[in-house]
């Protein structure tokens, strides 16, 4: 699958979520993450409260002027004082709700978002390989990471504002109808111009945002390849390539990122502008019917304060819309990924069960064809008997690894059936199939920690989760060191300077690979699967290494059932069944000693093979 493809792919998903609206995004956000709404009412309550709260020094000015001040008579200090008492008890009471209303937004949006992603990391893992492989790992990493961030920090901010400042409006604007009805349509009349103008404004910063997270998305992927593969840029002298390919990704995602301003800034200016006006035309007309006799000063006083209270949220526009507008884009390309259908299902407790024992692999008829791409295998039919070893062979791109990776269900085929005595590898839970068949590839892979660590780490009963338990850990061990001993590498444990306590490093970094690769096969061998699918594991180490390589293989599959991808025909001639795969499809199926006396394909390769090891 070339990356056009893959690319192409990756577009499409997030394109199909860009369709949502705003709205229709948050509304989808959150049903995917119910968490985020548990205790709605009461929050929404006390919001209530804490807006209702703000406009309580409006409503004392008016009282203390007209009542108070200028009340008939004479001031009147008993009541300026009760009004003060009064709107300073209003105030504490609304800033503690307004508190609780932070406490209980940051305790359930964290829960929600913490579930976020939980589900994200989930489907992530449970996509194919293929899948996977459609973009870049860290535009993956970045959907359960940074894209998460940009929802966290709308949601416990720029949801708060949203909230209060929409209850805000509404308060205000009911109490400034109380004080004049004339001044309110005033208000109201000089926003609808920035009203009308705001929703498409709106979908252009939305637009703007969602090539930001696209932006951020592929920068990280650059830079986690570059930093994973330091050593092969180094080796190759391309530091400085691969610098300009970074740069000009920081660079497309800095301008991403300033044109996303931009927008902003315009609206935000709009708004701002439109609030000076609405300030001085309130003055204005207020004055004229303060004259007039139709508003008193502390009714004209307390607008003015209203006004304030009504034009704040429409100046705080540049930020709530920006964190809006990002954790829209942040909350399409995670669902992109959560609506991304798992192509590898696994049936769960539907499932069936596999019985352990002696396994037989048998292909049907088996097609397959990349998405957008040709066919890869054509009418595979092919059967392994129990405890029968079967090396496949062939030209590089002959279709022998898709085959490995059938066995092993990483992927399913898109016609025909591999069955694992008698039963459809679709139909078998994924608990019990990863029980019975295990593949080892030619590098394997190790996680940072130390080398019983990464030997034990296939053992279900071993996920070394928790608070550190000795007895558990010395019984790891010891089942790491009978295995070793079984497959005859105590010598090369005696060798390492820790034991079985030698740290490995990250991804194993602190191994040869031929050492990689003895954990690799000590690892499956812990499992005691019944069917191993392996890539050749001596195809790149030393020949003191491929010597304990080879014998370990031999304890490790006796009495098993294996597929060996061979790229070495010294596999082929230790097994017991030779497969030929040419093209996609098998062209030769025999005993080493048959395939040769055939004199067809199988003894051309073993000819070519024979006169290069000489």
């Amino acid at each position: 699958m070339n990356a056009r493809t893959a690319d192409d792919d990756a577009g499409a998903r997030i394109a199909s979520t860009s369709g949502l609206g705003v709205f229709a995004t948050l509304r989808r956000g959150v049903q995917v993450s119910p968490e985020i709404t548990r205790g709605w009412v009461l929050t929404l309550l006390l919001a209530v409260v804490a807006a209702v709260g703000r406009v309580v020094v409006p409503i004392s000015v008016q009282q203390t002027i007209d009542t108070g001040i200028l009340a008939e008579g004479g001031p009147d200090v008993q009541r300026v004082v009760v009004l003060v008492v009064t709107a300073t008890v209003v105030l504490l009471v609304a800033g503690v709700c307004s508190a609780f209303v932070n406490v209980r937004l940051f305790s359930s949006t964290e829960a929600g978002l913490a579930s976020l992603r939980v589900r994200a990391f989930r489907h992530v893992h449970d996509l194919s390989v293929l899948t996977q492989n459609t973009e870049r790992r860290g535009s993956l990493v970045s959907r359960v990471t940074s894209d998460v961030d940009t929802i966290s920090l709308f949601v416990q901010w720029g949801g708060i504002q949203l909230l209060v400042s929409v209850l805000q409006i509404g308060v205000a604007t009911a109490l400034m109808a109380v004080y004049s009805w004339q001044l309110t349509v005033l208000v109201w009349l000089c926003f609808v111009p920035l009203l009308l103008v705001l929703r498409p404004a709106q979908g252009r910063v939305n637009l703007a945002y969602t090539r930001v997270r696209e932006r951020v998305g592929a920068m990280l992927g650059a830079i986690s390849e570059a930093v994973v593969g330091a050593e092969t840029i180094r080796a190759y002298g391309v530091a400085e390539r691969v610098q300009r390919r970074i740069d000009a990704s920081i660079t497309a995602t800095r301008d991403a990122m300033v044109h996303a301003q931009k927008l902003v800034s315009v609206v935000f200016s709009g708004g701002v502008l439109v609030s000076n006006l609405v300030l001085c035309a309130v003055v204005v007309v207020g004055t004229r019917l303060g004259i007039a006799g139709d508003i008193s000063v502390g009714r004209l006083l307390a607008f003015l304060f209203l006004v304030q209270l009504f034009t704040g949220p429409v100046q705080m526009a540049t930020e709530i819309l920006n964190e809006l507008q990002n954790a829209v884009a942040g909350w399409r390309r995670v669902l992109a990924v959560l609506e991304t259908p798992v192509d590898v299902r696994d049936p769960g407790a539907a499932g069936v069960a596999s019985g352990r024992g002696p396994a037989t692999v048998e292909l049907r008829d088996v097609h397959f064809a990349y998405p957008g791409g040709p066919g890869v295998l054509h009418g595979i039919d092919l059967t392994i008997p129990a405890r029968t070893s079967v090396a496949v062979v062939g030209a590089t791109g002959s279709g022998k690894t898709t085959v490995a990776k059938l066995v092993a269900r990483l992927m399913d085929p898109t016609g025909g059936q591999v069955l694992l005595d008698g039963v459809d590898l679709r139909d078998i839970s994924a608990a019990s199939l990863r029980q019975r068949v295990v593949l080892v590839p030619q590098e394997g892979f190790l996680f940072e920690g130390t080398l019983a660590e990464s030997i034990a780490y296939g053992l279900r009963d071993h996920d070394g989760l928790g608070a550190p338990d000795p007895e558990r850990d010395l019984e790891r061990d010891r089942r790491v060191g009978a295995a070793l001993d079984e497959l005859g590498l105590t010598g090369w444990l005696a060798e390492l300077p820790g034991g079985l306590a030698t740290p490995v490093g990250q991804r194993g970094e602190s191994l040869s690979a031929g050492e990689r690769q003895l954990i690799a096969l000590a690892r499956a061998y812990l499992t005691g699967a019944d069917l191993l699918v392996l890539d050749e594991a001596t195809s790149a180490v030393d020949p003191a290494t491929e010597v304990r390589i080879a014998r370990a293989l031999d304890s490790l599959t006796a009495g098993r059932s294996t597929l060996t991808i061979a790229h070495r025909l010294s596999t082929a001639e230790a097994a017991d069944l030779v497969l030929v795969v040419e093209a996609g499809a098998v062209v030769e199926t025999g005993t080493h000693a048959e395939l040769v006396a055939r004199d067809g394909t199988y003894a051309a390769m073993h000819r070519a093979w024979v006169a290069q090891t000489r």
